[in-house]
């Protein structure tokens, strides 16, 4: 069969189906901006689905035969650059009457075709500015889209499941005033907290979800970086990424890896570490958070916190032996709070530190500590005079600490403390 034709036919096989059964996200995608969007993030963080979810949106108020969603991974297409054009061809072909100007355009995995850029620009600055792209971190990287579609892009990152989107997924219902709610909710906490929020790690068997992370992993490690960057020392670079994720949460010494690999006569050079670190914040498997200082050279060149993109990725991939639920508790936190888009640092000073500092606009606007259990004195003392510190530094008269179960508040000289637990503060939107 000619290609024209298998177009056709996946264009209207698209249209005849039914609307697509995904759970909405949080996240949605912007209509009418003008700009392509490109759905980006980590590995199978549901990046099609939140596409599949945007047609849902615009059949109810459209004529579906406006909407084109064309996956490049599907077996029927094998298309050559030269041949992107036959898409808007069959469409025109099937649907005469259609204005192609008033058409949304869907491309999943569209770098699966080499060149694949100058025909997007060509769509776009020709036909129709709805224009949605998502795909493979290996190839589409959202630094390159910038680049190769030269400012028409508005990037977009999707993350695995916040823990509201997470509750949805599972069917719960949040009600804080209802006792058995609350023990369900609990649970899904400690579920969360445990294995994460990808989405397919959700449905998967217990017995097998280990697996399907460090599967994830493996894919990220080899695809991603390695095939893409073409790294030859593959064992310093495995290792690093598994420390990586082992010191989520805490500050970062290349130096100290380094050390470590030498003894272990793993020959690779600090710079070759620095740029390891780069590839694993451009494939999303990590992100890092600077020291808040005023002083920019201090804040860059300061050592980073390091904290992994799911809770879940990291124990499958670590191999602890004992649950570590107050690294799972802060790194969860961090999630929340980075997904949002807020300005985010934390703050270390005379010996104490604030996990996080909330800003908004270069004005910081909450200091929150994470802790999970505060019924020690000794542990409450360390987390509040930390949070003091920086809430003194910073004018701030309130400071949170996350939790996993305690809820309450009091004064500490002239500091309002707020103890509120994690399912309270990020169950809902």
């Amino acid at each position: 069969m000619r290609k024209k034709e298998i177009l056709k036919q996946i264009i209207r096989e698209f249209h005849l189906q039914p609307v697509f059964d995904v759970t909405p996200r949080d996240f949605q995608v912007p209509l009418g901006t003008g700009k392509i969007i490109t759905v980006m993030g980590v590995r199978r963080c549901g990046k099609t689905s939140i596409l599949l979810d945007t047609v849902n949106r615009l059949a109810r108020s459209m004529d579906r035969s406006l909407i084109l969603f064309i996956n490049f991974e599907d077996e029927r297409l094998d298309l050559g650059r030269e041949e992107l054009d036959l898409i808007i061809q069959a469409f025109r072909e099937l649907y005469p009457q259609q204005n192609p100007a008033e058409c949304y355009l869907f491309f999943d995995e569209i770098q699966n075709v080499d060149g694949w850029e100058r025909f997007v620009r060509r769509v776009y600055d020709t036909i129709t500015r709805n224009i949605y792209l998502s795909g493979s971190n290996s190839r589409l990287l959202g630094s390159e889209i910038a680049t190769s579609l030269r400012g028409r892009t508005l990037g977009m990152e999707v993350f695995p499941l916040s823990f509201s989107e997470y509750l949805r997924f599972q069917g719960l219902e949040v009600d804080l005033y209802s006792s058995r709610h609350l023990a369900l909710l609990k649970n899904a906490q400690a579920d969360f907290l445990n294995n994460g929020g990808f989405p397919e790690a959700l449905v998967v068997d217990n017995r097998h979800r280990t697996r399907l992370l460090q599967e994830y992993f493996n894919v990220m490690l080899y695809k991603d970086i390695v095939e893409r960057y073409r790294v030859q020392n593959v064992v310093a670079l495995r290792y690093f990424l598994k420390r990586l994720l082992a010191s989520s949460t805490r500050q970062l010494s290349i130096n100290k890896i380094y050390n470590e690999l030498k003894s272990a006569n793993i020959k690779v050079g600090k710079n070759t570490l620095y740029d390891f670190l780069d590839y694993a914040q451009t494939v999303f498997l990590v992100r890092t958070l600077y020291p808040y200082d005023r002083s920019l050279a201090a804040r860059e060149l300061g050592e980073k916190k390091v904290y992994a993109i799911d809770t879940g990725l990291y124990d499958a991939v670590e191999y602890r032996f004992s649950e570590d639920t107050g690294k799972s508790l802060e790194n969860a936190v961090f999630l929340e709070l980075w997904r949002t888009g807020t300005e985010l640092f934390f703050y270390r000073g005379d010996n104490l530190e604030c996990d996080f500092l909330r800003m908004e606009r270069g004005r910081a606007v909450e200091a929150i500590q994470v802790c999970f259990d505060l019924s020690d004195p000794e542990t409450r003392h360390r987390e509040v005079k930390g949070l003091m510190a920086a809430c003194t530094r910073l004018g701030l008269n309130k400071g949170t600490i996350i939790t996993a179960d305690e809820f309450h508040q009091w004064n500490v000289e002239q500091l309002e403390v707020e103890a509120v637990p994690f399912y309270r503060r990020f169950s809902q939107t």
